[in-house]
């Protein structure tokens, strides 16, 4: 009898049977690597269909991609800073004609839901438009007072550091891909960028969206591959890192930095709190808890984990957030009647329920969710909220990065505020209270590069203006803000000296021109001079 010859698999009812997206798109986007290692198959988090098959890079890719870099860079850091700055701005329009496209790419790939796909888009927007506006004001070399009034003339300019290393994550596969990637270029850097490889195409796509803008594809040029492999090529060979991501890896990246005397910047991770204090507004505060938790199901790296509510509101505030919580719409969909969308990988979904698992194992409550939902799509997991978590579990001061919140009770707020600062992070909080003075003073004692109050995450990372980035094992440097850009540029003093020296002349000796200084120096405090 001859073997059974197996049966192609039917695309209406097997969702890995065929690909998720136009591979004449993929194609295209696929070009713009430069990568000959064979290939990487990527697949969507919530139905676990295939993406996109691109090719990888090896470290002989990153050698040649950051050479070629070098060639152009000295000839884009001399294309005028106006030019420059009008590359940003067109790109700003682009990302917003091209909206629906860009959410939907996240969306496949990273498995968040709508509203909060769009995000990435506001944020890319809001970016390229404030470096792209504030250009000559932050970069433009400026007068600084010199050492002797008129005789000394002093100035500060900015070189940028060369060529510039991106490694971006997955959890905000367009936003973190370019957002820190324009500054840079701004600055008269050229970049070799390398997005995570589970989310390539939205990174792509931004990028060539940036070449229609008028950018040199020679300033910026991707690579795909794991990170060990392709990230420590990038490390090793170009002269600044941007890096988001784990802190286990990022004290890996600025180790790898340190050994060569370049500088890094690392957002990490973070186990972020919430203080809802006894004069909150219930419902403003429950509704911002509930995005703050379980916005891209937890999986933003300010995603609050920790909820510290004052007695006084304790049992208002927790009927109001489950009921919400118990409310949210899970769901495979590209709607924007979607709430919660799905984990990224086997891996996360993995860590949630270890975490939940162990915590209701040591006598934590669980107050909503609790379990899996394969039901909706492989890697779901639902919003959970957790009571009596101790410091035992292992959900108590480890991250997370899931829809898994815990919740506790405080009577003072010196308490809440002590509580909040313990373990070893130090990224986002979050504090609700009617009294906006009360929360800016209380969010000045919180240990966190970036506090919200009465908000959620939103009013920090959308402040460009405003530095954004970790204390303590919480990252390095910021983004954002002009520490977002000089963090790519090394400050240069140029000194002029006119009519005299800085030194004994015209015959009087080195003792009379001591005391003449030291009268100088005098004279220069009475008059009120720095």
């Amino acid at each position: 009898m001859s073997e059974q010859t197996s049966i192609p698999a039917d695309p209406e009812l097997d969702p890995t049977a065929s690909y998720a997206t136009d591979q004449s798109v993929v194609r295209r986007l696929s070009g713009l690597l430069r990568a000959s290692a064979g290939a990487k198959t990527t697949y969507a988090p919530c139905t676990g269909q295939p993406i996109a098959t691109l090719p990888a890079s090896n470290p002989d890719d990153v050698v040649a991609a950051v050479r070629s870099a070098r060639r152009t860079q000295p000839t884009w850091k001399r294309v005028p800073l106006t030019e420059r700055a009008a590359i940003l701005l067109r790109y700003h329009d682009l990302i917003l004609d091209h909206r629906h496209e860009l959410v939907d790419l996240v969306i496949l790939e990273s498995g968040k839901a709508r509203k909060q796909a769009f995000e990435e888009v506001a944020h890319v927007a809001l970016t390229a438009r404030y470096y792209g506006r504030k250009a000559a004001e932050l970069l433009q070399p400026q007068r600084k007072l010199g050492m002797f009034p008129i005789l000394t003339r002093a100035e500060q300019r900015f070189v940028p550091k060369g060529v510039v290393g991106i490694i971006s994550p997955w959890n905000y596969p367009l936003s973190m891909a370019v957002s820190d990637g324009l500054p840079a270029v701004l600055a008269g850097n050229a970049v070799v960028h390398k997005p995570d490889s589970q989310t390539p195409l939205s990174a792509l796509r931004a990028i060539e969206l940036l070449y229609d803008a008028g950018l040199p594809r020679e300033v910026w040029q991707p690579v795909n591959g794991d990170g060990p492999t392709v990230g420590g090529a990038i490390i090793q060979n170009t002269d600044y890192i941007c890096f988001t991501g784990s802190t286990k890896t990022g004290r890996l990246v600025a180790k790898q930095a340190g050994e060569r005397l370049i500088g890094c910047s690392l957002e990490l991770g973070g186990k972020n709190p919430m203080l809802i204090l006894r004069d909150a507004d219930i419902q403003r505060a429950a509704e911002g808890a509930v995005r703050a938790c379980f916005s891209s199901a937890g999986q933003l790296c300010v995603s609050m984990e920790r909820l510290y509510v004052a007695d006084q509101v304790y049992d208002a505030f927790v009927t109001a957030f489950l009921d919400r919580v118990k409310k949210l719409r899970l769901s495979a969909g590209t709607g924007w009647d979607v709430d919660m969308g799905s984990l990224i990988s086997k891996a996360q979904l993995e860590t949630v329920t270890r975490h939940v698992e162990d915590a209701r194992s040591k006598g934590a409550v669980v107050l909503a969710g609790g379990k899996a939902r394969p039901d909706i799509g492989p890697l779901f997991y639902e919003p959970t909220v957790l009571s009596g978590v101790t410091p035992e579990m292992e959900c108590f001061d480890n991250e997370t990065f899931g829809p898994v919140v815990s919740i506790y009770r405080f009577s003072d707020e010196s308490e809440a505020i002590q509580r909040a600062n313990e373990g070893e992070y130090g990224l986002n909080a979050s504090v609700y209270t009617r009294d906006g003075r009360r929360g800016r003073a209380i969010a000045a004692q919180l240990v966190a590069g970036t506090v919200n109050v009465n908000e959620a995450y939103g009013a920090t990372f959308g402040s460009i203006d405003t530095p954004m980035g970790g204390m303590r094992a919480s990252g390095l440097g910021r983004r954002q803000g002009v520490e977002g850009i000089r963090r790519f540029v090394d400050p240069q003093a140029i000194a002029t000296q006119r009519v005299l020296p800085i030194a004994a002349s015209h015959g009087i000796s080195d003792e009379a021109y001591a005391e003449l200084i030291t009268g100088a120096l005098r004279v220069l405090k009475k008059l009120g001079r720095p």
